[in-house]
């Protein structure tokens, strides 16, 4: 696991404000955390050769491009070897349904976060790219009814900051 970075207040508000509108420029950011442009963009290079900050994405509705139906497919993998995990996990990352996935302790090895058009789009994706795999032994389907965007994510103890 990767080591943590030490981040001060005027990083932690920055990381705050990009989460909620990374399109913010460096001179309304600089002027909200109380710092100069130059070294707000400083701040911002460092958090990202750090790594601390990722990079930046674009969010798309899925209902709008077609994709009305969202769910959860706990998948459970058998045997389940490492040899397995990898080209399970580059196969499901491959599919333009999938959203994310989750390996997982418990029951259930996989937990994959799929957007497809309808029940039939969704029935096909079970049957066809996970059912039908050998080393899949079980697909749990969950529909999502309503999804919320949380906060920021911040280290631990700073949620005030």
């Amino acid at each position: 696991m990767a080591d943590s970075v030490v981040l001060d207040p005027v990083d932690l508000q920055l990381l705050r404000l990009l989460q909620n509108d990374a399109r913010i420029t460096y001179r309304d950011l600089a002027a909200q955390v109380g710092v100069a442009p130059s070294t707000c963009l400083d701040r911002v290079t460092r958090l990202r050769r750090s790594g601390v900050i990722l990079g930046h994405r674009l969010r798309l509705d899925p209902a709008k491009i077609g994709r009305g139906l969202q769910a959860l497919l706990s998948v459970q993998v058998r045997p389940h070897r490492r040899e397995l995990v990898g080209p399970f996990v580059e196969r499901v990352r491959a599919l333009p349904e999938a959203r994310t996935v989750f390996h997982l302790t418990g029951p259930d090895d996989y937990l994959v976060h799929v957007a497809v058009a309808d029940m039939a789009d969704l029935q096909r994706l079970v049957l066809d790219e996970f059912t039908a795999r050998r080393e899949v032994a079980r697909v749990e389907t969950r529909l999502i009814f309503q999804q919320w965007e949380c906060g920021p994510l911040l280290p631990p103890g700073n949620a005030d900051s």
